[in-house]
């Protein structure tokens, strides 16, 4: 099947419309569009039967629970940053409808900042979003009309959930979008995420946590830089070290020594300053070990500062203060991983002819970690697209227009099938 001409023109409004959070943009960067696109969304959603079922922001309480990460937290001190980014949920058929005979779909409509302006050159659709994942947002749209002109029994006997969220990105975790969503109960027998793994469907998803080693030292003036505890240096050589010793864990998942800031005059010594990291995991074991390998790291970067510095002039000062000044904290961690056994549901979708996503190859973090231990449940990531070949969160996302309609048909025949089989739970499956 194909997206019309109508689902075109809905993608380009998307894609023309800010929808970056403010864990993205900054503070004071605009505030996301995010109640527009999702209104855009509901009224093309509405012409094939679907109704809003819930159109609003998180609640604070949502982030007073446990895994929440500390950007949230802080954020959050703002009124204005649970407002500016409400996610929408969608129902097609009866409430009557139990979460037995319920196929959910859960797509993203917010974005990384930045990103190439929108067009569409009739066979590619770029922009922020495009692939990432406004692109299959619409395609998800397209495959529930298709289905539903095929068979009467779609939102009479069998219910369509689609959650719209905001809070995927921008290291938020889906605890402002999805999660407060799936603890409410807006999930079905089966539920898809809708993220790039180029048609395959994937029964995991990892999860990250986040380590920041801080200096928190004396500044001093260029002309007497040993006077002062130089930032700069200590973390510069923290992050090689520890790069360096965590090296041989990237086989438990990624390892990114990402961000380091002291300041940007090259006049001063900076006595201050954060380095960051990012490290994701699959299973909650792998996750504790790392940590752990983390911990280990930091002290022994610290170790190596002070035993080679500490003869000297220049940092003498630093590398004796290092371990008083220099802290390892977790802004995130703690969080749960998908790891989906349900026979079910992957024999339907393997016999409807949807590949499977390979066992050797890697899987990536995405908010399906929340339907981690939902008893009774199926879930699995799948969508159109390649999330590098396409270019996700880069200058030049794109998504193909033969992959969107690639994707709408497979959203058809998932929903064919699901109804066909009136969705009967496994009684031997426990959840994940």
């Amino acid at each position: 099947m194909t997206l019309t001409d109508r689902d075109h023109s809905l993608l380009l409004r998307l894609l023309t419309t800010p929808t970056a959070g403010p864990l993205e943009v900054g503070a004071t960067g605009p505030p996301p569009r995010l109640w527009r696109a999702q209104h855009d969304y509901a009224e093309a959603a509405a012409r094939i039967g679907f109704r809003v079922v819930r159109h609003a922001p998180a609640d604070h309480t949502d982030l007073s629970v446990p895994g929440v990460p500390e950007t949230v937290r802080e954020a959050a001190a703002d009124p204005d940053f649970l407002t500016c980014q409400p996610s929408l949920v969608l129902r097609l058929g009866p409430d009557t409808v139990p979460p037995e005979r319920t196929v959910m779909f859960n797509v993203h409509l917010d974005t990384v900042a930045g990103g190439p302006p929108a067009h569409f050159d009739g066979e590619v659709f770029h922009g922020r979003g495009a692939i990432d994942a406004k692109g299959p947002a619409v395609a998800l749209l397209a495959g529930v009309r298709a289905a539903g002109e095929r068979s009467a029994a779609l939102g009479r006997d069998s219910a369509v959930i689609i959650q719209a969220v905001a809070g995927e990105e921008g290291g938020a975790m889906g605890v402002l979008g999805t999660r407060p969503l799936v603890e409410r109960g807006h999930v079905g027998r089966l539920n898809v995420f809708c993220e790039p793994t180029s048609g395959r469907f994937l029964t995991r998803s990892t999860a990250s946590m986040t380590a920041r080693v801080s200096v928190r030292g004396d500044d001093a003036i260029d002309d007497r830089p040993h006077t002062g505890h130089n930032a700069s240096v200590l973390l510069g050589f923290i992050a090689q070290s520890m790069g360096r010793s965590l090296d041989g864990r990237a086989h438990d998942g990624a390892v990114c020594v990402a961000g380091l800031r002291t300041g940007d005059l090259h006049n001063r010594v900076y006595g201050t300053g954060d380095l960051l990291l990012n490290l994701s995991y699959a299973e909650p074991e792998a996750g504790r070990a790392l940590e752990a390998a983390v911990t280990d790291a930091f002290e022994m970067a610290l170790k190596e500062f002070t035993d080679l510095f500490g003869d000297g002039t220049l940092f003498a000062r630093t590398a004796a203060d290092a371990p008083r000044i220099t802290r390892l904290t977790w802004p995130k961690r703690g969080l749960p991983v998908l790891d989906d056994h349900d026979r079910w549901g992957h024999d339907l979708l393997r016999g409807i002819g949807v590949p499977t996503w390979p066992a050797d190859e890697a899987a990536f973090t995405c908010d399906a970690i929340w339907m981690a231990g939902i008893a009774g449940t199926c879930t699995v990531v799948l969508g159109p697209g390649d999330l590098a070949a396409d270019g996700a969160h880069g200058d030049d996302e794109r998504a193909h227009l033969s992959d969107l309609d690639g994707f709408a048909d497979t959203v058809a025949r998932i929903l064919a099938a699901f109804t066909d089989e009136a969705g009967e739970p496994d009684e031997t499956y426990g959840g994940p």
